[in-house]
């Protein structure tokens, strides 16, 4: 699966350097390779999740951390490469290298036979009595509400993320490179949370940790609201608590997707819990920009990033909270 999606991914580039309109483009850029990042996607956190049994939400904090910090190598490279070769060329050279690596690494993927252990770890996994997993993850109430919660995390993440230098330069005043610059602050953030995130719910239960994130998001939220020109230090530590909180739902939600269902479905069931993030990412960026061109400020975006974490906080408190003896959860 991961060769076949970095296959699409290199097709969908190649493909991508031949397009003469804005159709084509979104075809074979949009549609195909990203349709092969969505088939590749899950199988290091399927792989490692097996490998690490006993502290899976850490294994696969780590892993997405490649995912979080690949544009700090892919966009200066692809810069590189336009300025020295042109758009469409490319296109090609990464299309080709993409489809080279991915292929190389998909190659040492492997996942150990079924019940496996560490072997350090079989006799505390023996001594635990056994786990029980809902027989269907859209039948229970904590996907739906896990699947909410994603979708509010990562809407306002990725609204922020878009509109982290504008609102940087606009509202606060501060210059264009500045504001670019602040954008590698905020990605270390974003980066750092990935794996601390997985660690805590390893041993933390799951509407706690996602609790925690959108406080962390309310408190941003008030921060901006009330920022004024030259309050650059509000500005700096609002998005970084953004992009921290967006790192850490990445992470989270498929360490809750392995605790709370059958990890022999994970992939499936990982699947269907992503489409949370696309339509956060959809609804996020339509909805900022609509806001912006009405009010003419993108102050307001806030408050209504401030009634989603607050909604948030009760749709975790009420619906992902699990307290039942010899549930995934009570584990």
């Amino acid at each position: 699966m991961a060769a076949l999606g970095g296959a699409v991914v290199g097709a969908g580039y190649i493909l991508s350097s031949f397009a003469n309109n804005v159709g084509m483009l979104v075809l074979s850029y949009g549609i195909i390779a990203g349709t092969g990042v969505g088939i590749a996607y899950g199988v290091p956190m399927v792989v490692v999740s097996r490998w690490f049994p006993d502290k899976k939400g850490l294994a696969v904090g780590l892993t997405i951390i490649g995912f979080g910090l690949s544009p700090l190598i892919t966009a200066p490279l692809a810069n590189q490469l336009i300025g020295a070769y042109s758009t469409r060329p490319a296109l090609r050279m990464l299309g080709i290298g993409f489809t080279a690596i991915i292929l190389i690494v998909a190659m040492t993927m492997k996942v150990p036979p079924k019940g496996w252990q560490p072997s350090c770890q079989v006799m505390a996994h023996l001594s635990l009595p056994p786990v029980t997993y809902p027989p269907s993850m859209l039948k229970t109430r904590f996907f739906y509400a896990l699947w909410v919660c994603y979708a509010i995390g990562t809407l306002v993440g990725l609204s922020a993320i878009g509109v982290s230098s504008v609102v940087g330069e606009e509202i606060i005043h501060v210059t264009p490179a500045v504001a670019a610059s602040s954008v590698s602050l905020f990605a270390v953030f974003n980066g750092v949370s990935r794996p601390l995130f997985g660690w805590l719910v390893d041993r933390h239960k799951p509407h706690a940790i996602a609790i925690f994130s959108y406080v962390l998001i309310l408190i941003a939220c008030i921060m901006m609201i009330h920022a004024q020109a030259g309050h650059v230090a509000t500005y700096l530590i609002s998005f970084s608590l953004f992009w921290f909180c967006l790192g850490g739902w990445l992470a989270m939600a498929p360490a809750v997707t392995l605790r709370l269902f059958n990890p022999d479905q994970y992939a499936q069931n990982y699947g269907i819990v992503f489409t949370a993030y696309g339509a956060g990412a959809l609804i996020g960026t339509l909805v900022t920009g609509q806001l912006r061109e009405v009010f003419g400020t993108y102050t307001v975006v806030f408050y209504p990033m401030a009634i989603l974490a607050t909604v948030g906080i009760f749709v975790a408190s009420l619906l992902l909270r699990e307290e039942r003896s010899g549930s995934p959860a009570s584990h």
